[in-house]
């Protein structure tokens, strides 16, 4: 039996158990997930906590979150007037706190990033701009796509020319916004809009932190596992499931994407000085290298720990590094111990080159075998 076949064996084994140990499914998942048979959809489910370890308990929490979100993308996903009562006052020039239409727009300037973020999200793969097997039947019906409330609009004017005491002249002139995307037929959703479904509901529940660009490349990757599930029933919430997975995960790294929080242990500039620390106890002289040509952390490790490196390497490879990253206890002190193995492994090349070669080189990685990165990784104390 060939090793890929007896770790398959071995996470069904941990897998059918009535209640699940965590602690066997970290240390297994922590080597890699098999990727088949839904494996890591459900292993991710467990690892950030949206499934209990106690598999009985799942029937009745999946139907309560996945009700849940229904009724979120009903109330949320809406536009005034359409729940307005007869002797509703509300109009769109209104500007008062209470006023829907004043709510309406304000959500739309926080649509309008989203919506160009997740148009051009994993470009490499043509997966998000494909058709959804399971479009929202409450947008479906109702037409109520997102996306359509911050569209490119097609705008006429008319230039007025007169020559003389003749005939005045009416030159009509269409003018079209720059960018043209194609719209799914009607009743069909492509990836993209459920991403960018889930994330403006998210944006709307967590007013405090809102949507920050990024969080889109955060998503992606999540998503993509949930609705390649080879399951249909799993396949079918996808969306749901996606969207309290992501904000179980934003709920650890939110500190990341917020400005006044950077300078706390857990926020961005925290995070970066303890790559630098790593890095310096590591290699010095790489470390003084760097230091030297006043290359710091945050002109390549910023985007490598907000992101969790989904935009260094192929997605196969960030759905690799993930199943480490969610399986360790503390996945965020070996999400910098990866960062720092990148650089350790690029020695050679950084003692070598100048200011400007180096900033090129780290901000953007070359191609490497993900396991290198990870054995090195797994080295470091």
């Amino acid at each position: 039996m060939s090793l890929y076949k007896i770790r398959v064996a071995d996470l069904e084994n941990i897998l059918e158990q009535d209640e699940i140990d965590l602690k066997v499914l970290r240390s297994f998942c922590f080597n890699g997930i098999p990727d088949c048979n839904g494996f890591r959809a459900l292993c991710w489910k467990l690892l950030l906590g949206y499934l209990s370890p106690k598999k009985s308990t799942w029937p009745a929490k999946l139907t309560k979150q996945r009700e849940l979100y229904k009724q979120f993308v009903k109330e949320m996903v809406i536009s005034p007037g359409e729940q307005d009562g007869p002797e509703c006052i509300d109009h769109p020039l209104s500007d008062g706190p209470e006023s829907n239409w004043s709510t309406f727009f304000r959500d739309n300037e926080v649509l309008l990033q989203i919506d160009k973020d997740v148009r051009r999200l994993c470009p490499d793969i043509s997966f998000f701009q494909q058709a959804t097997e399971f479009p929202c039947e409450f947008v479906k019906e109702r037409e109520r796509k997102l996306h359509v409330r911050v569209a490119p609009t097609t705008l006429s004017s008319a230039n007025v020319e007169r020559k003389g005491v003749g005939m005045t002249k009416i030159n009509l002139i269409t003018k079209r916004a720059t960018e043209s995307y194609e719209a799914m037929d009607a009743g069909q959703e492509a990836h993209w809009e459920v991403v960018e479904r889930i994330l403006f509901l998210y944006a709307k529940l967590n007013p405090g932190q809102g949507y920050v660009q990024g969080m889109n490349e955060i998503i992606g990757p999540i998503y993509y596992v949930f609705a390649s599930d080879p399951h249909l029933e799993y396949r079918r919430y996808a969306e749901a499931d996606c969207f309290f997975c992501f904000t179980a995960l934003m709920s650890e790294i939110r500190d990341f994407f917020i400005k006044t929080l950077d300078e706390s242990e857990g926020g961005i500039k925290g995070m970066m000085a303890k790559l630098s620390n790593l890095l310096h106890e590591q290699d010095a002289e790489v470390w003084e290298r760097l230091r030297d040509q006043e290359l710091y952390p945050q002109y390549y490790s910023f985007r490598w720990l907000t992101l969790l490196l989904s935009q260094e390497f192929p997605l196969p490879d960030v759905l690799r590094i993930w199943d480490s990253v969610f399986a360790d206890d503390k996945r965020y002190d070996f999400l910098i111990k990866i960062c720092c193995a990148m650089i350790l492994l690029l020695r050679e090349q950084i003692l070598e080159n100048d200011f400007a070669n180096n900033v090129k080189l780290l901000q953007n990685f070359p191609l490497m075998d993900i396991n290198l990165v990870l054995r090195k990784a797994t080295c470091l104390d």
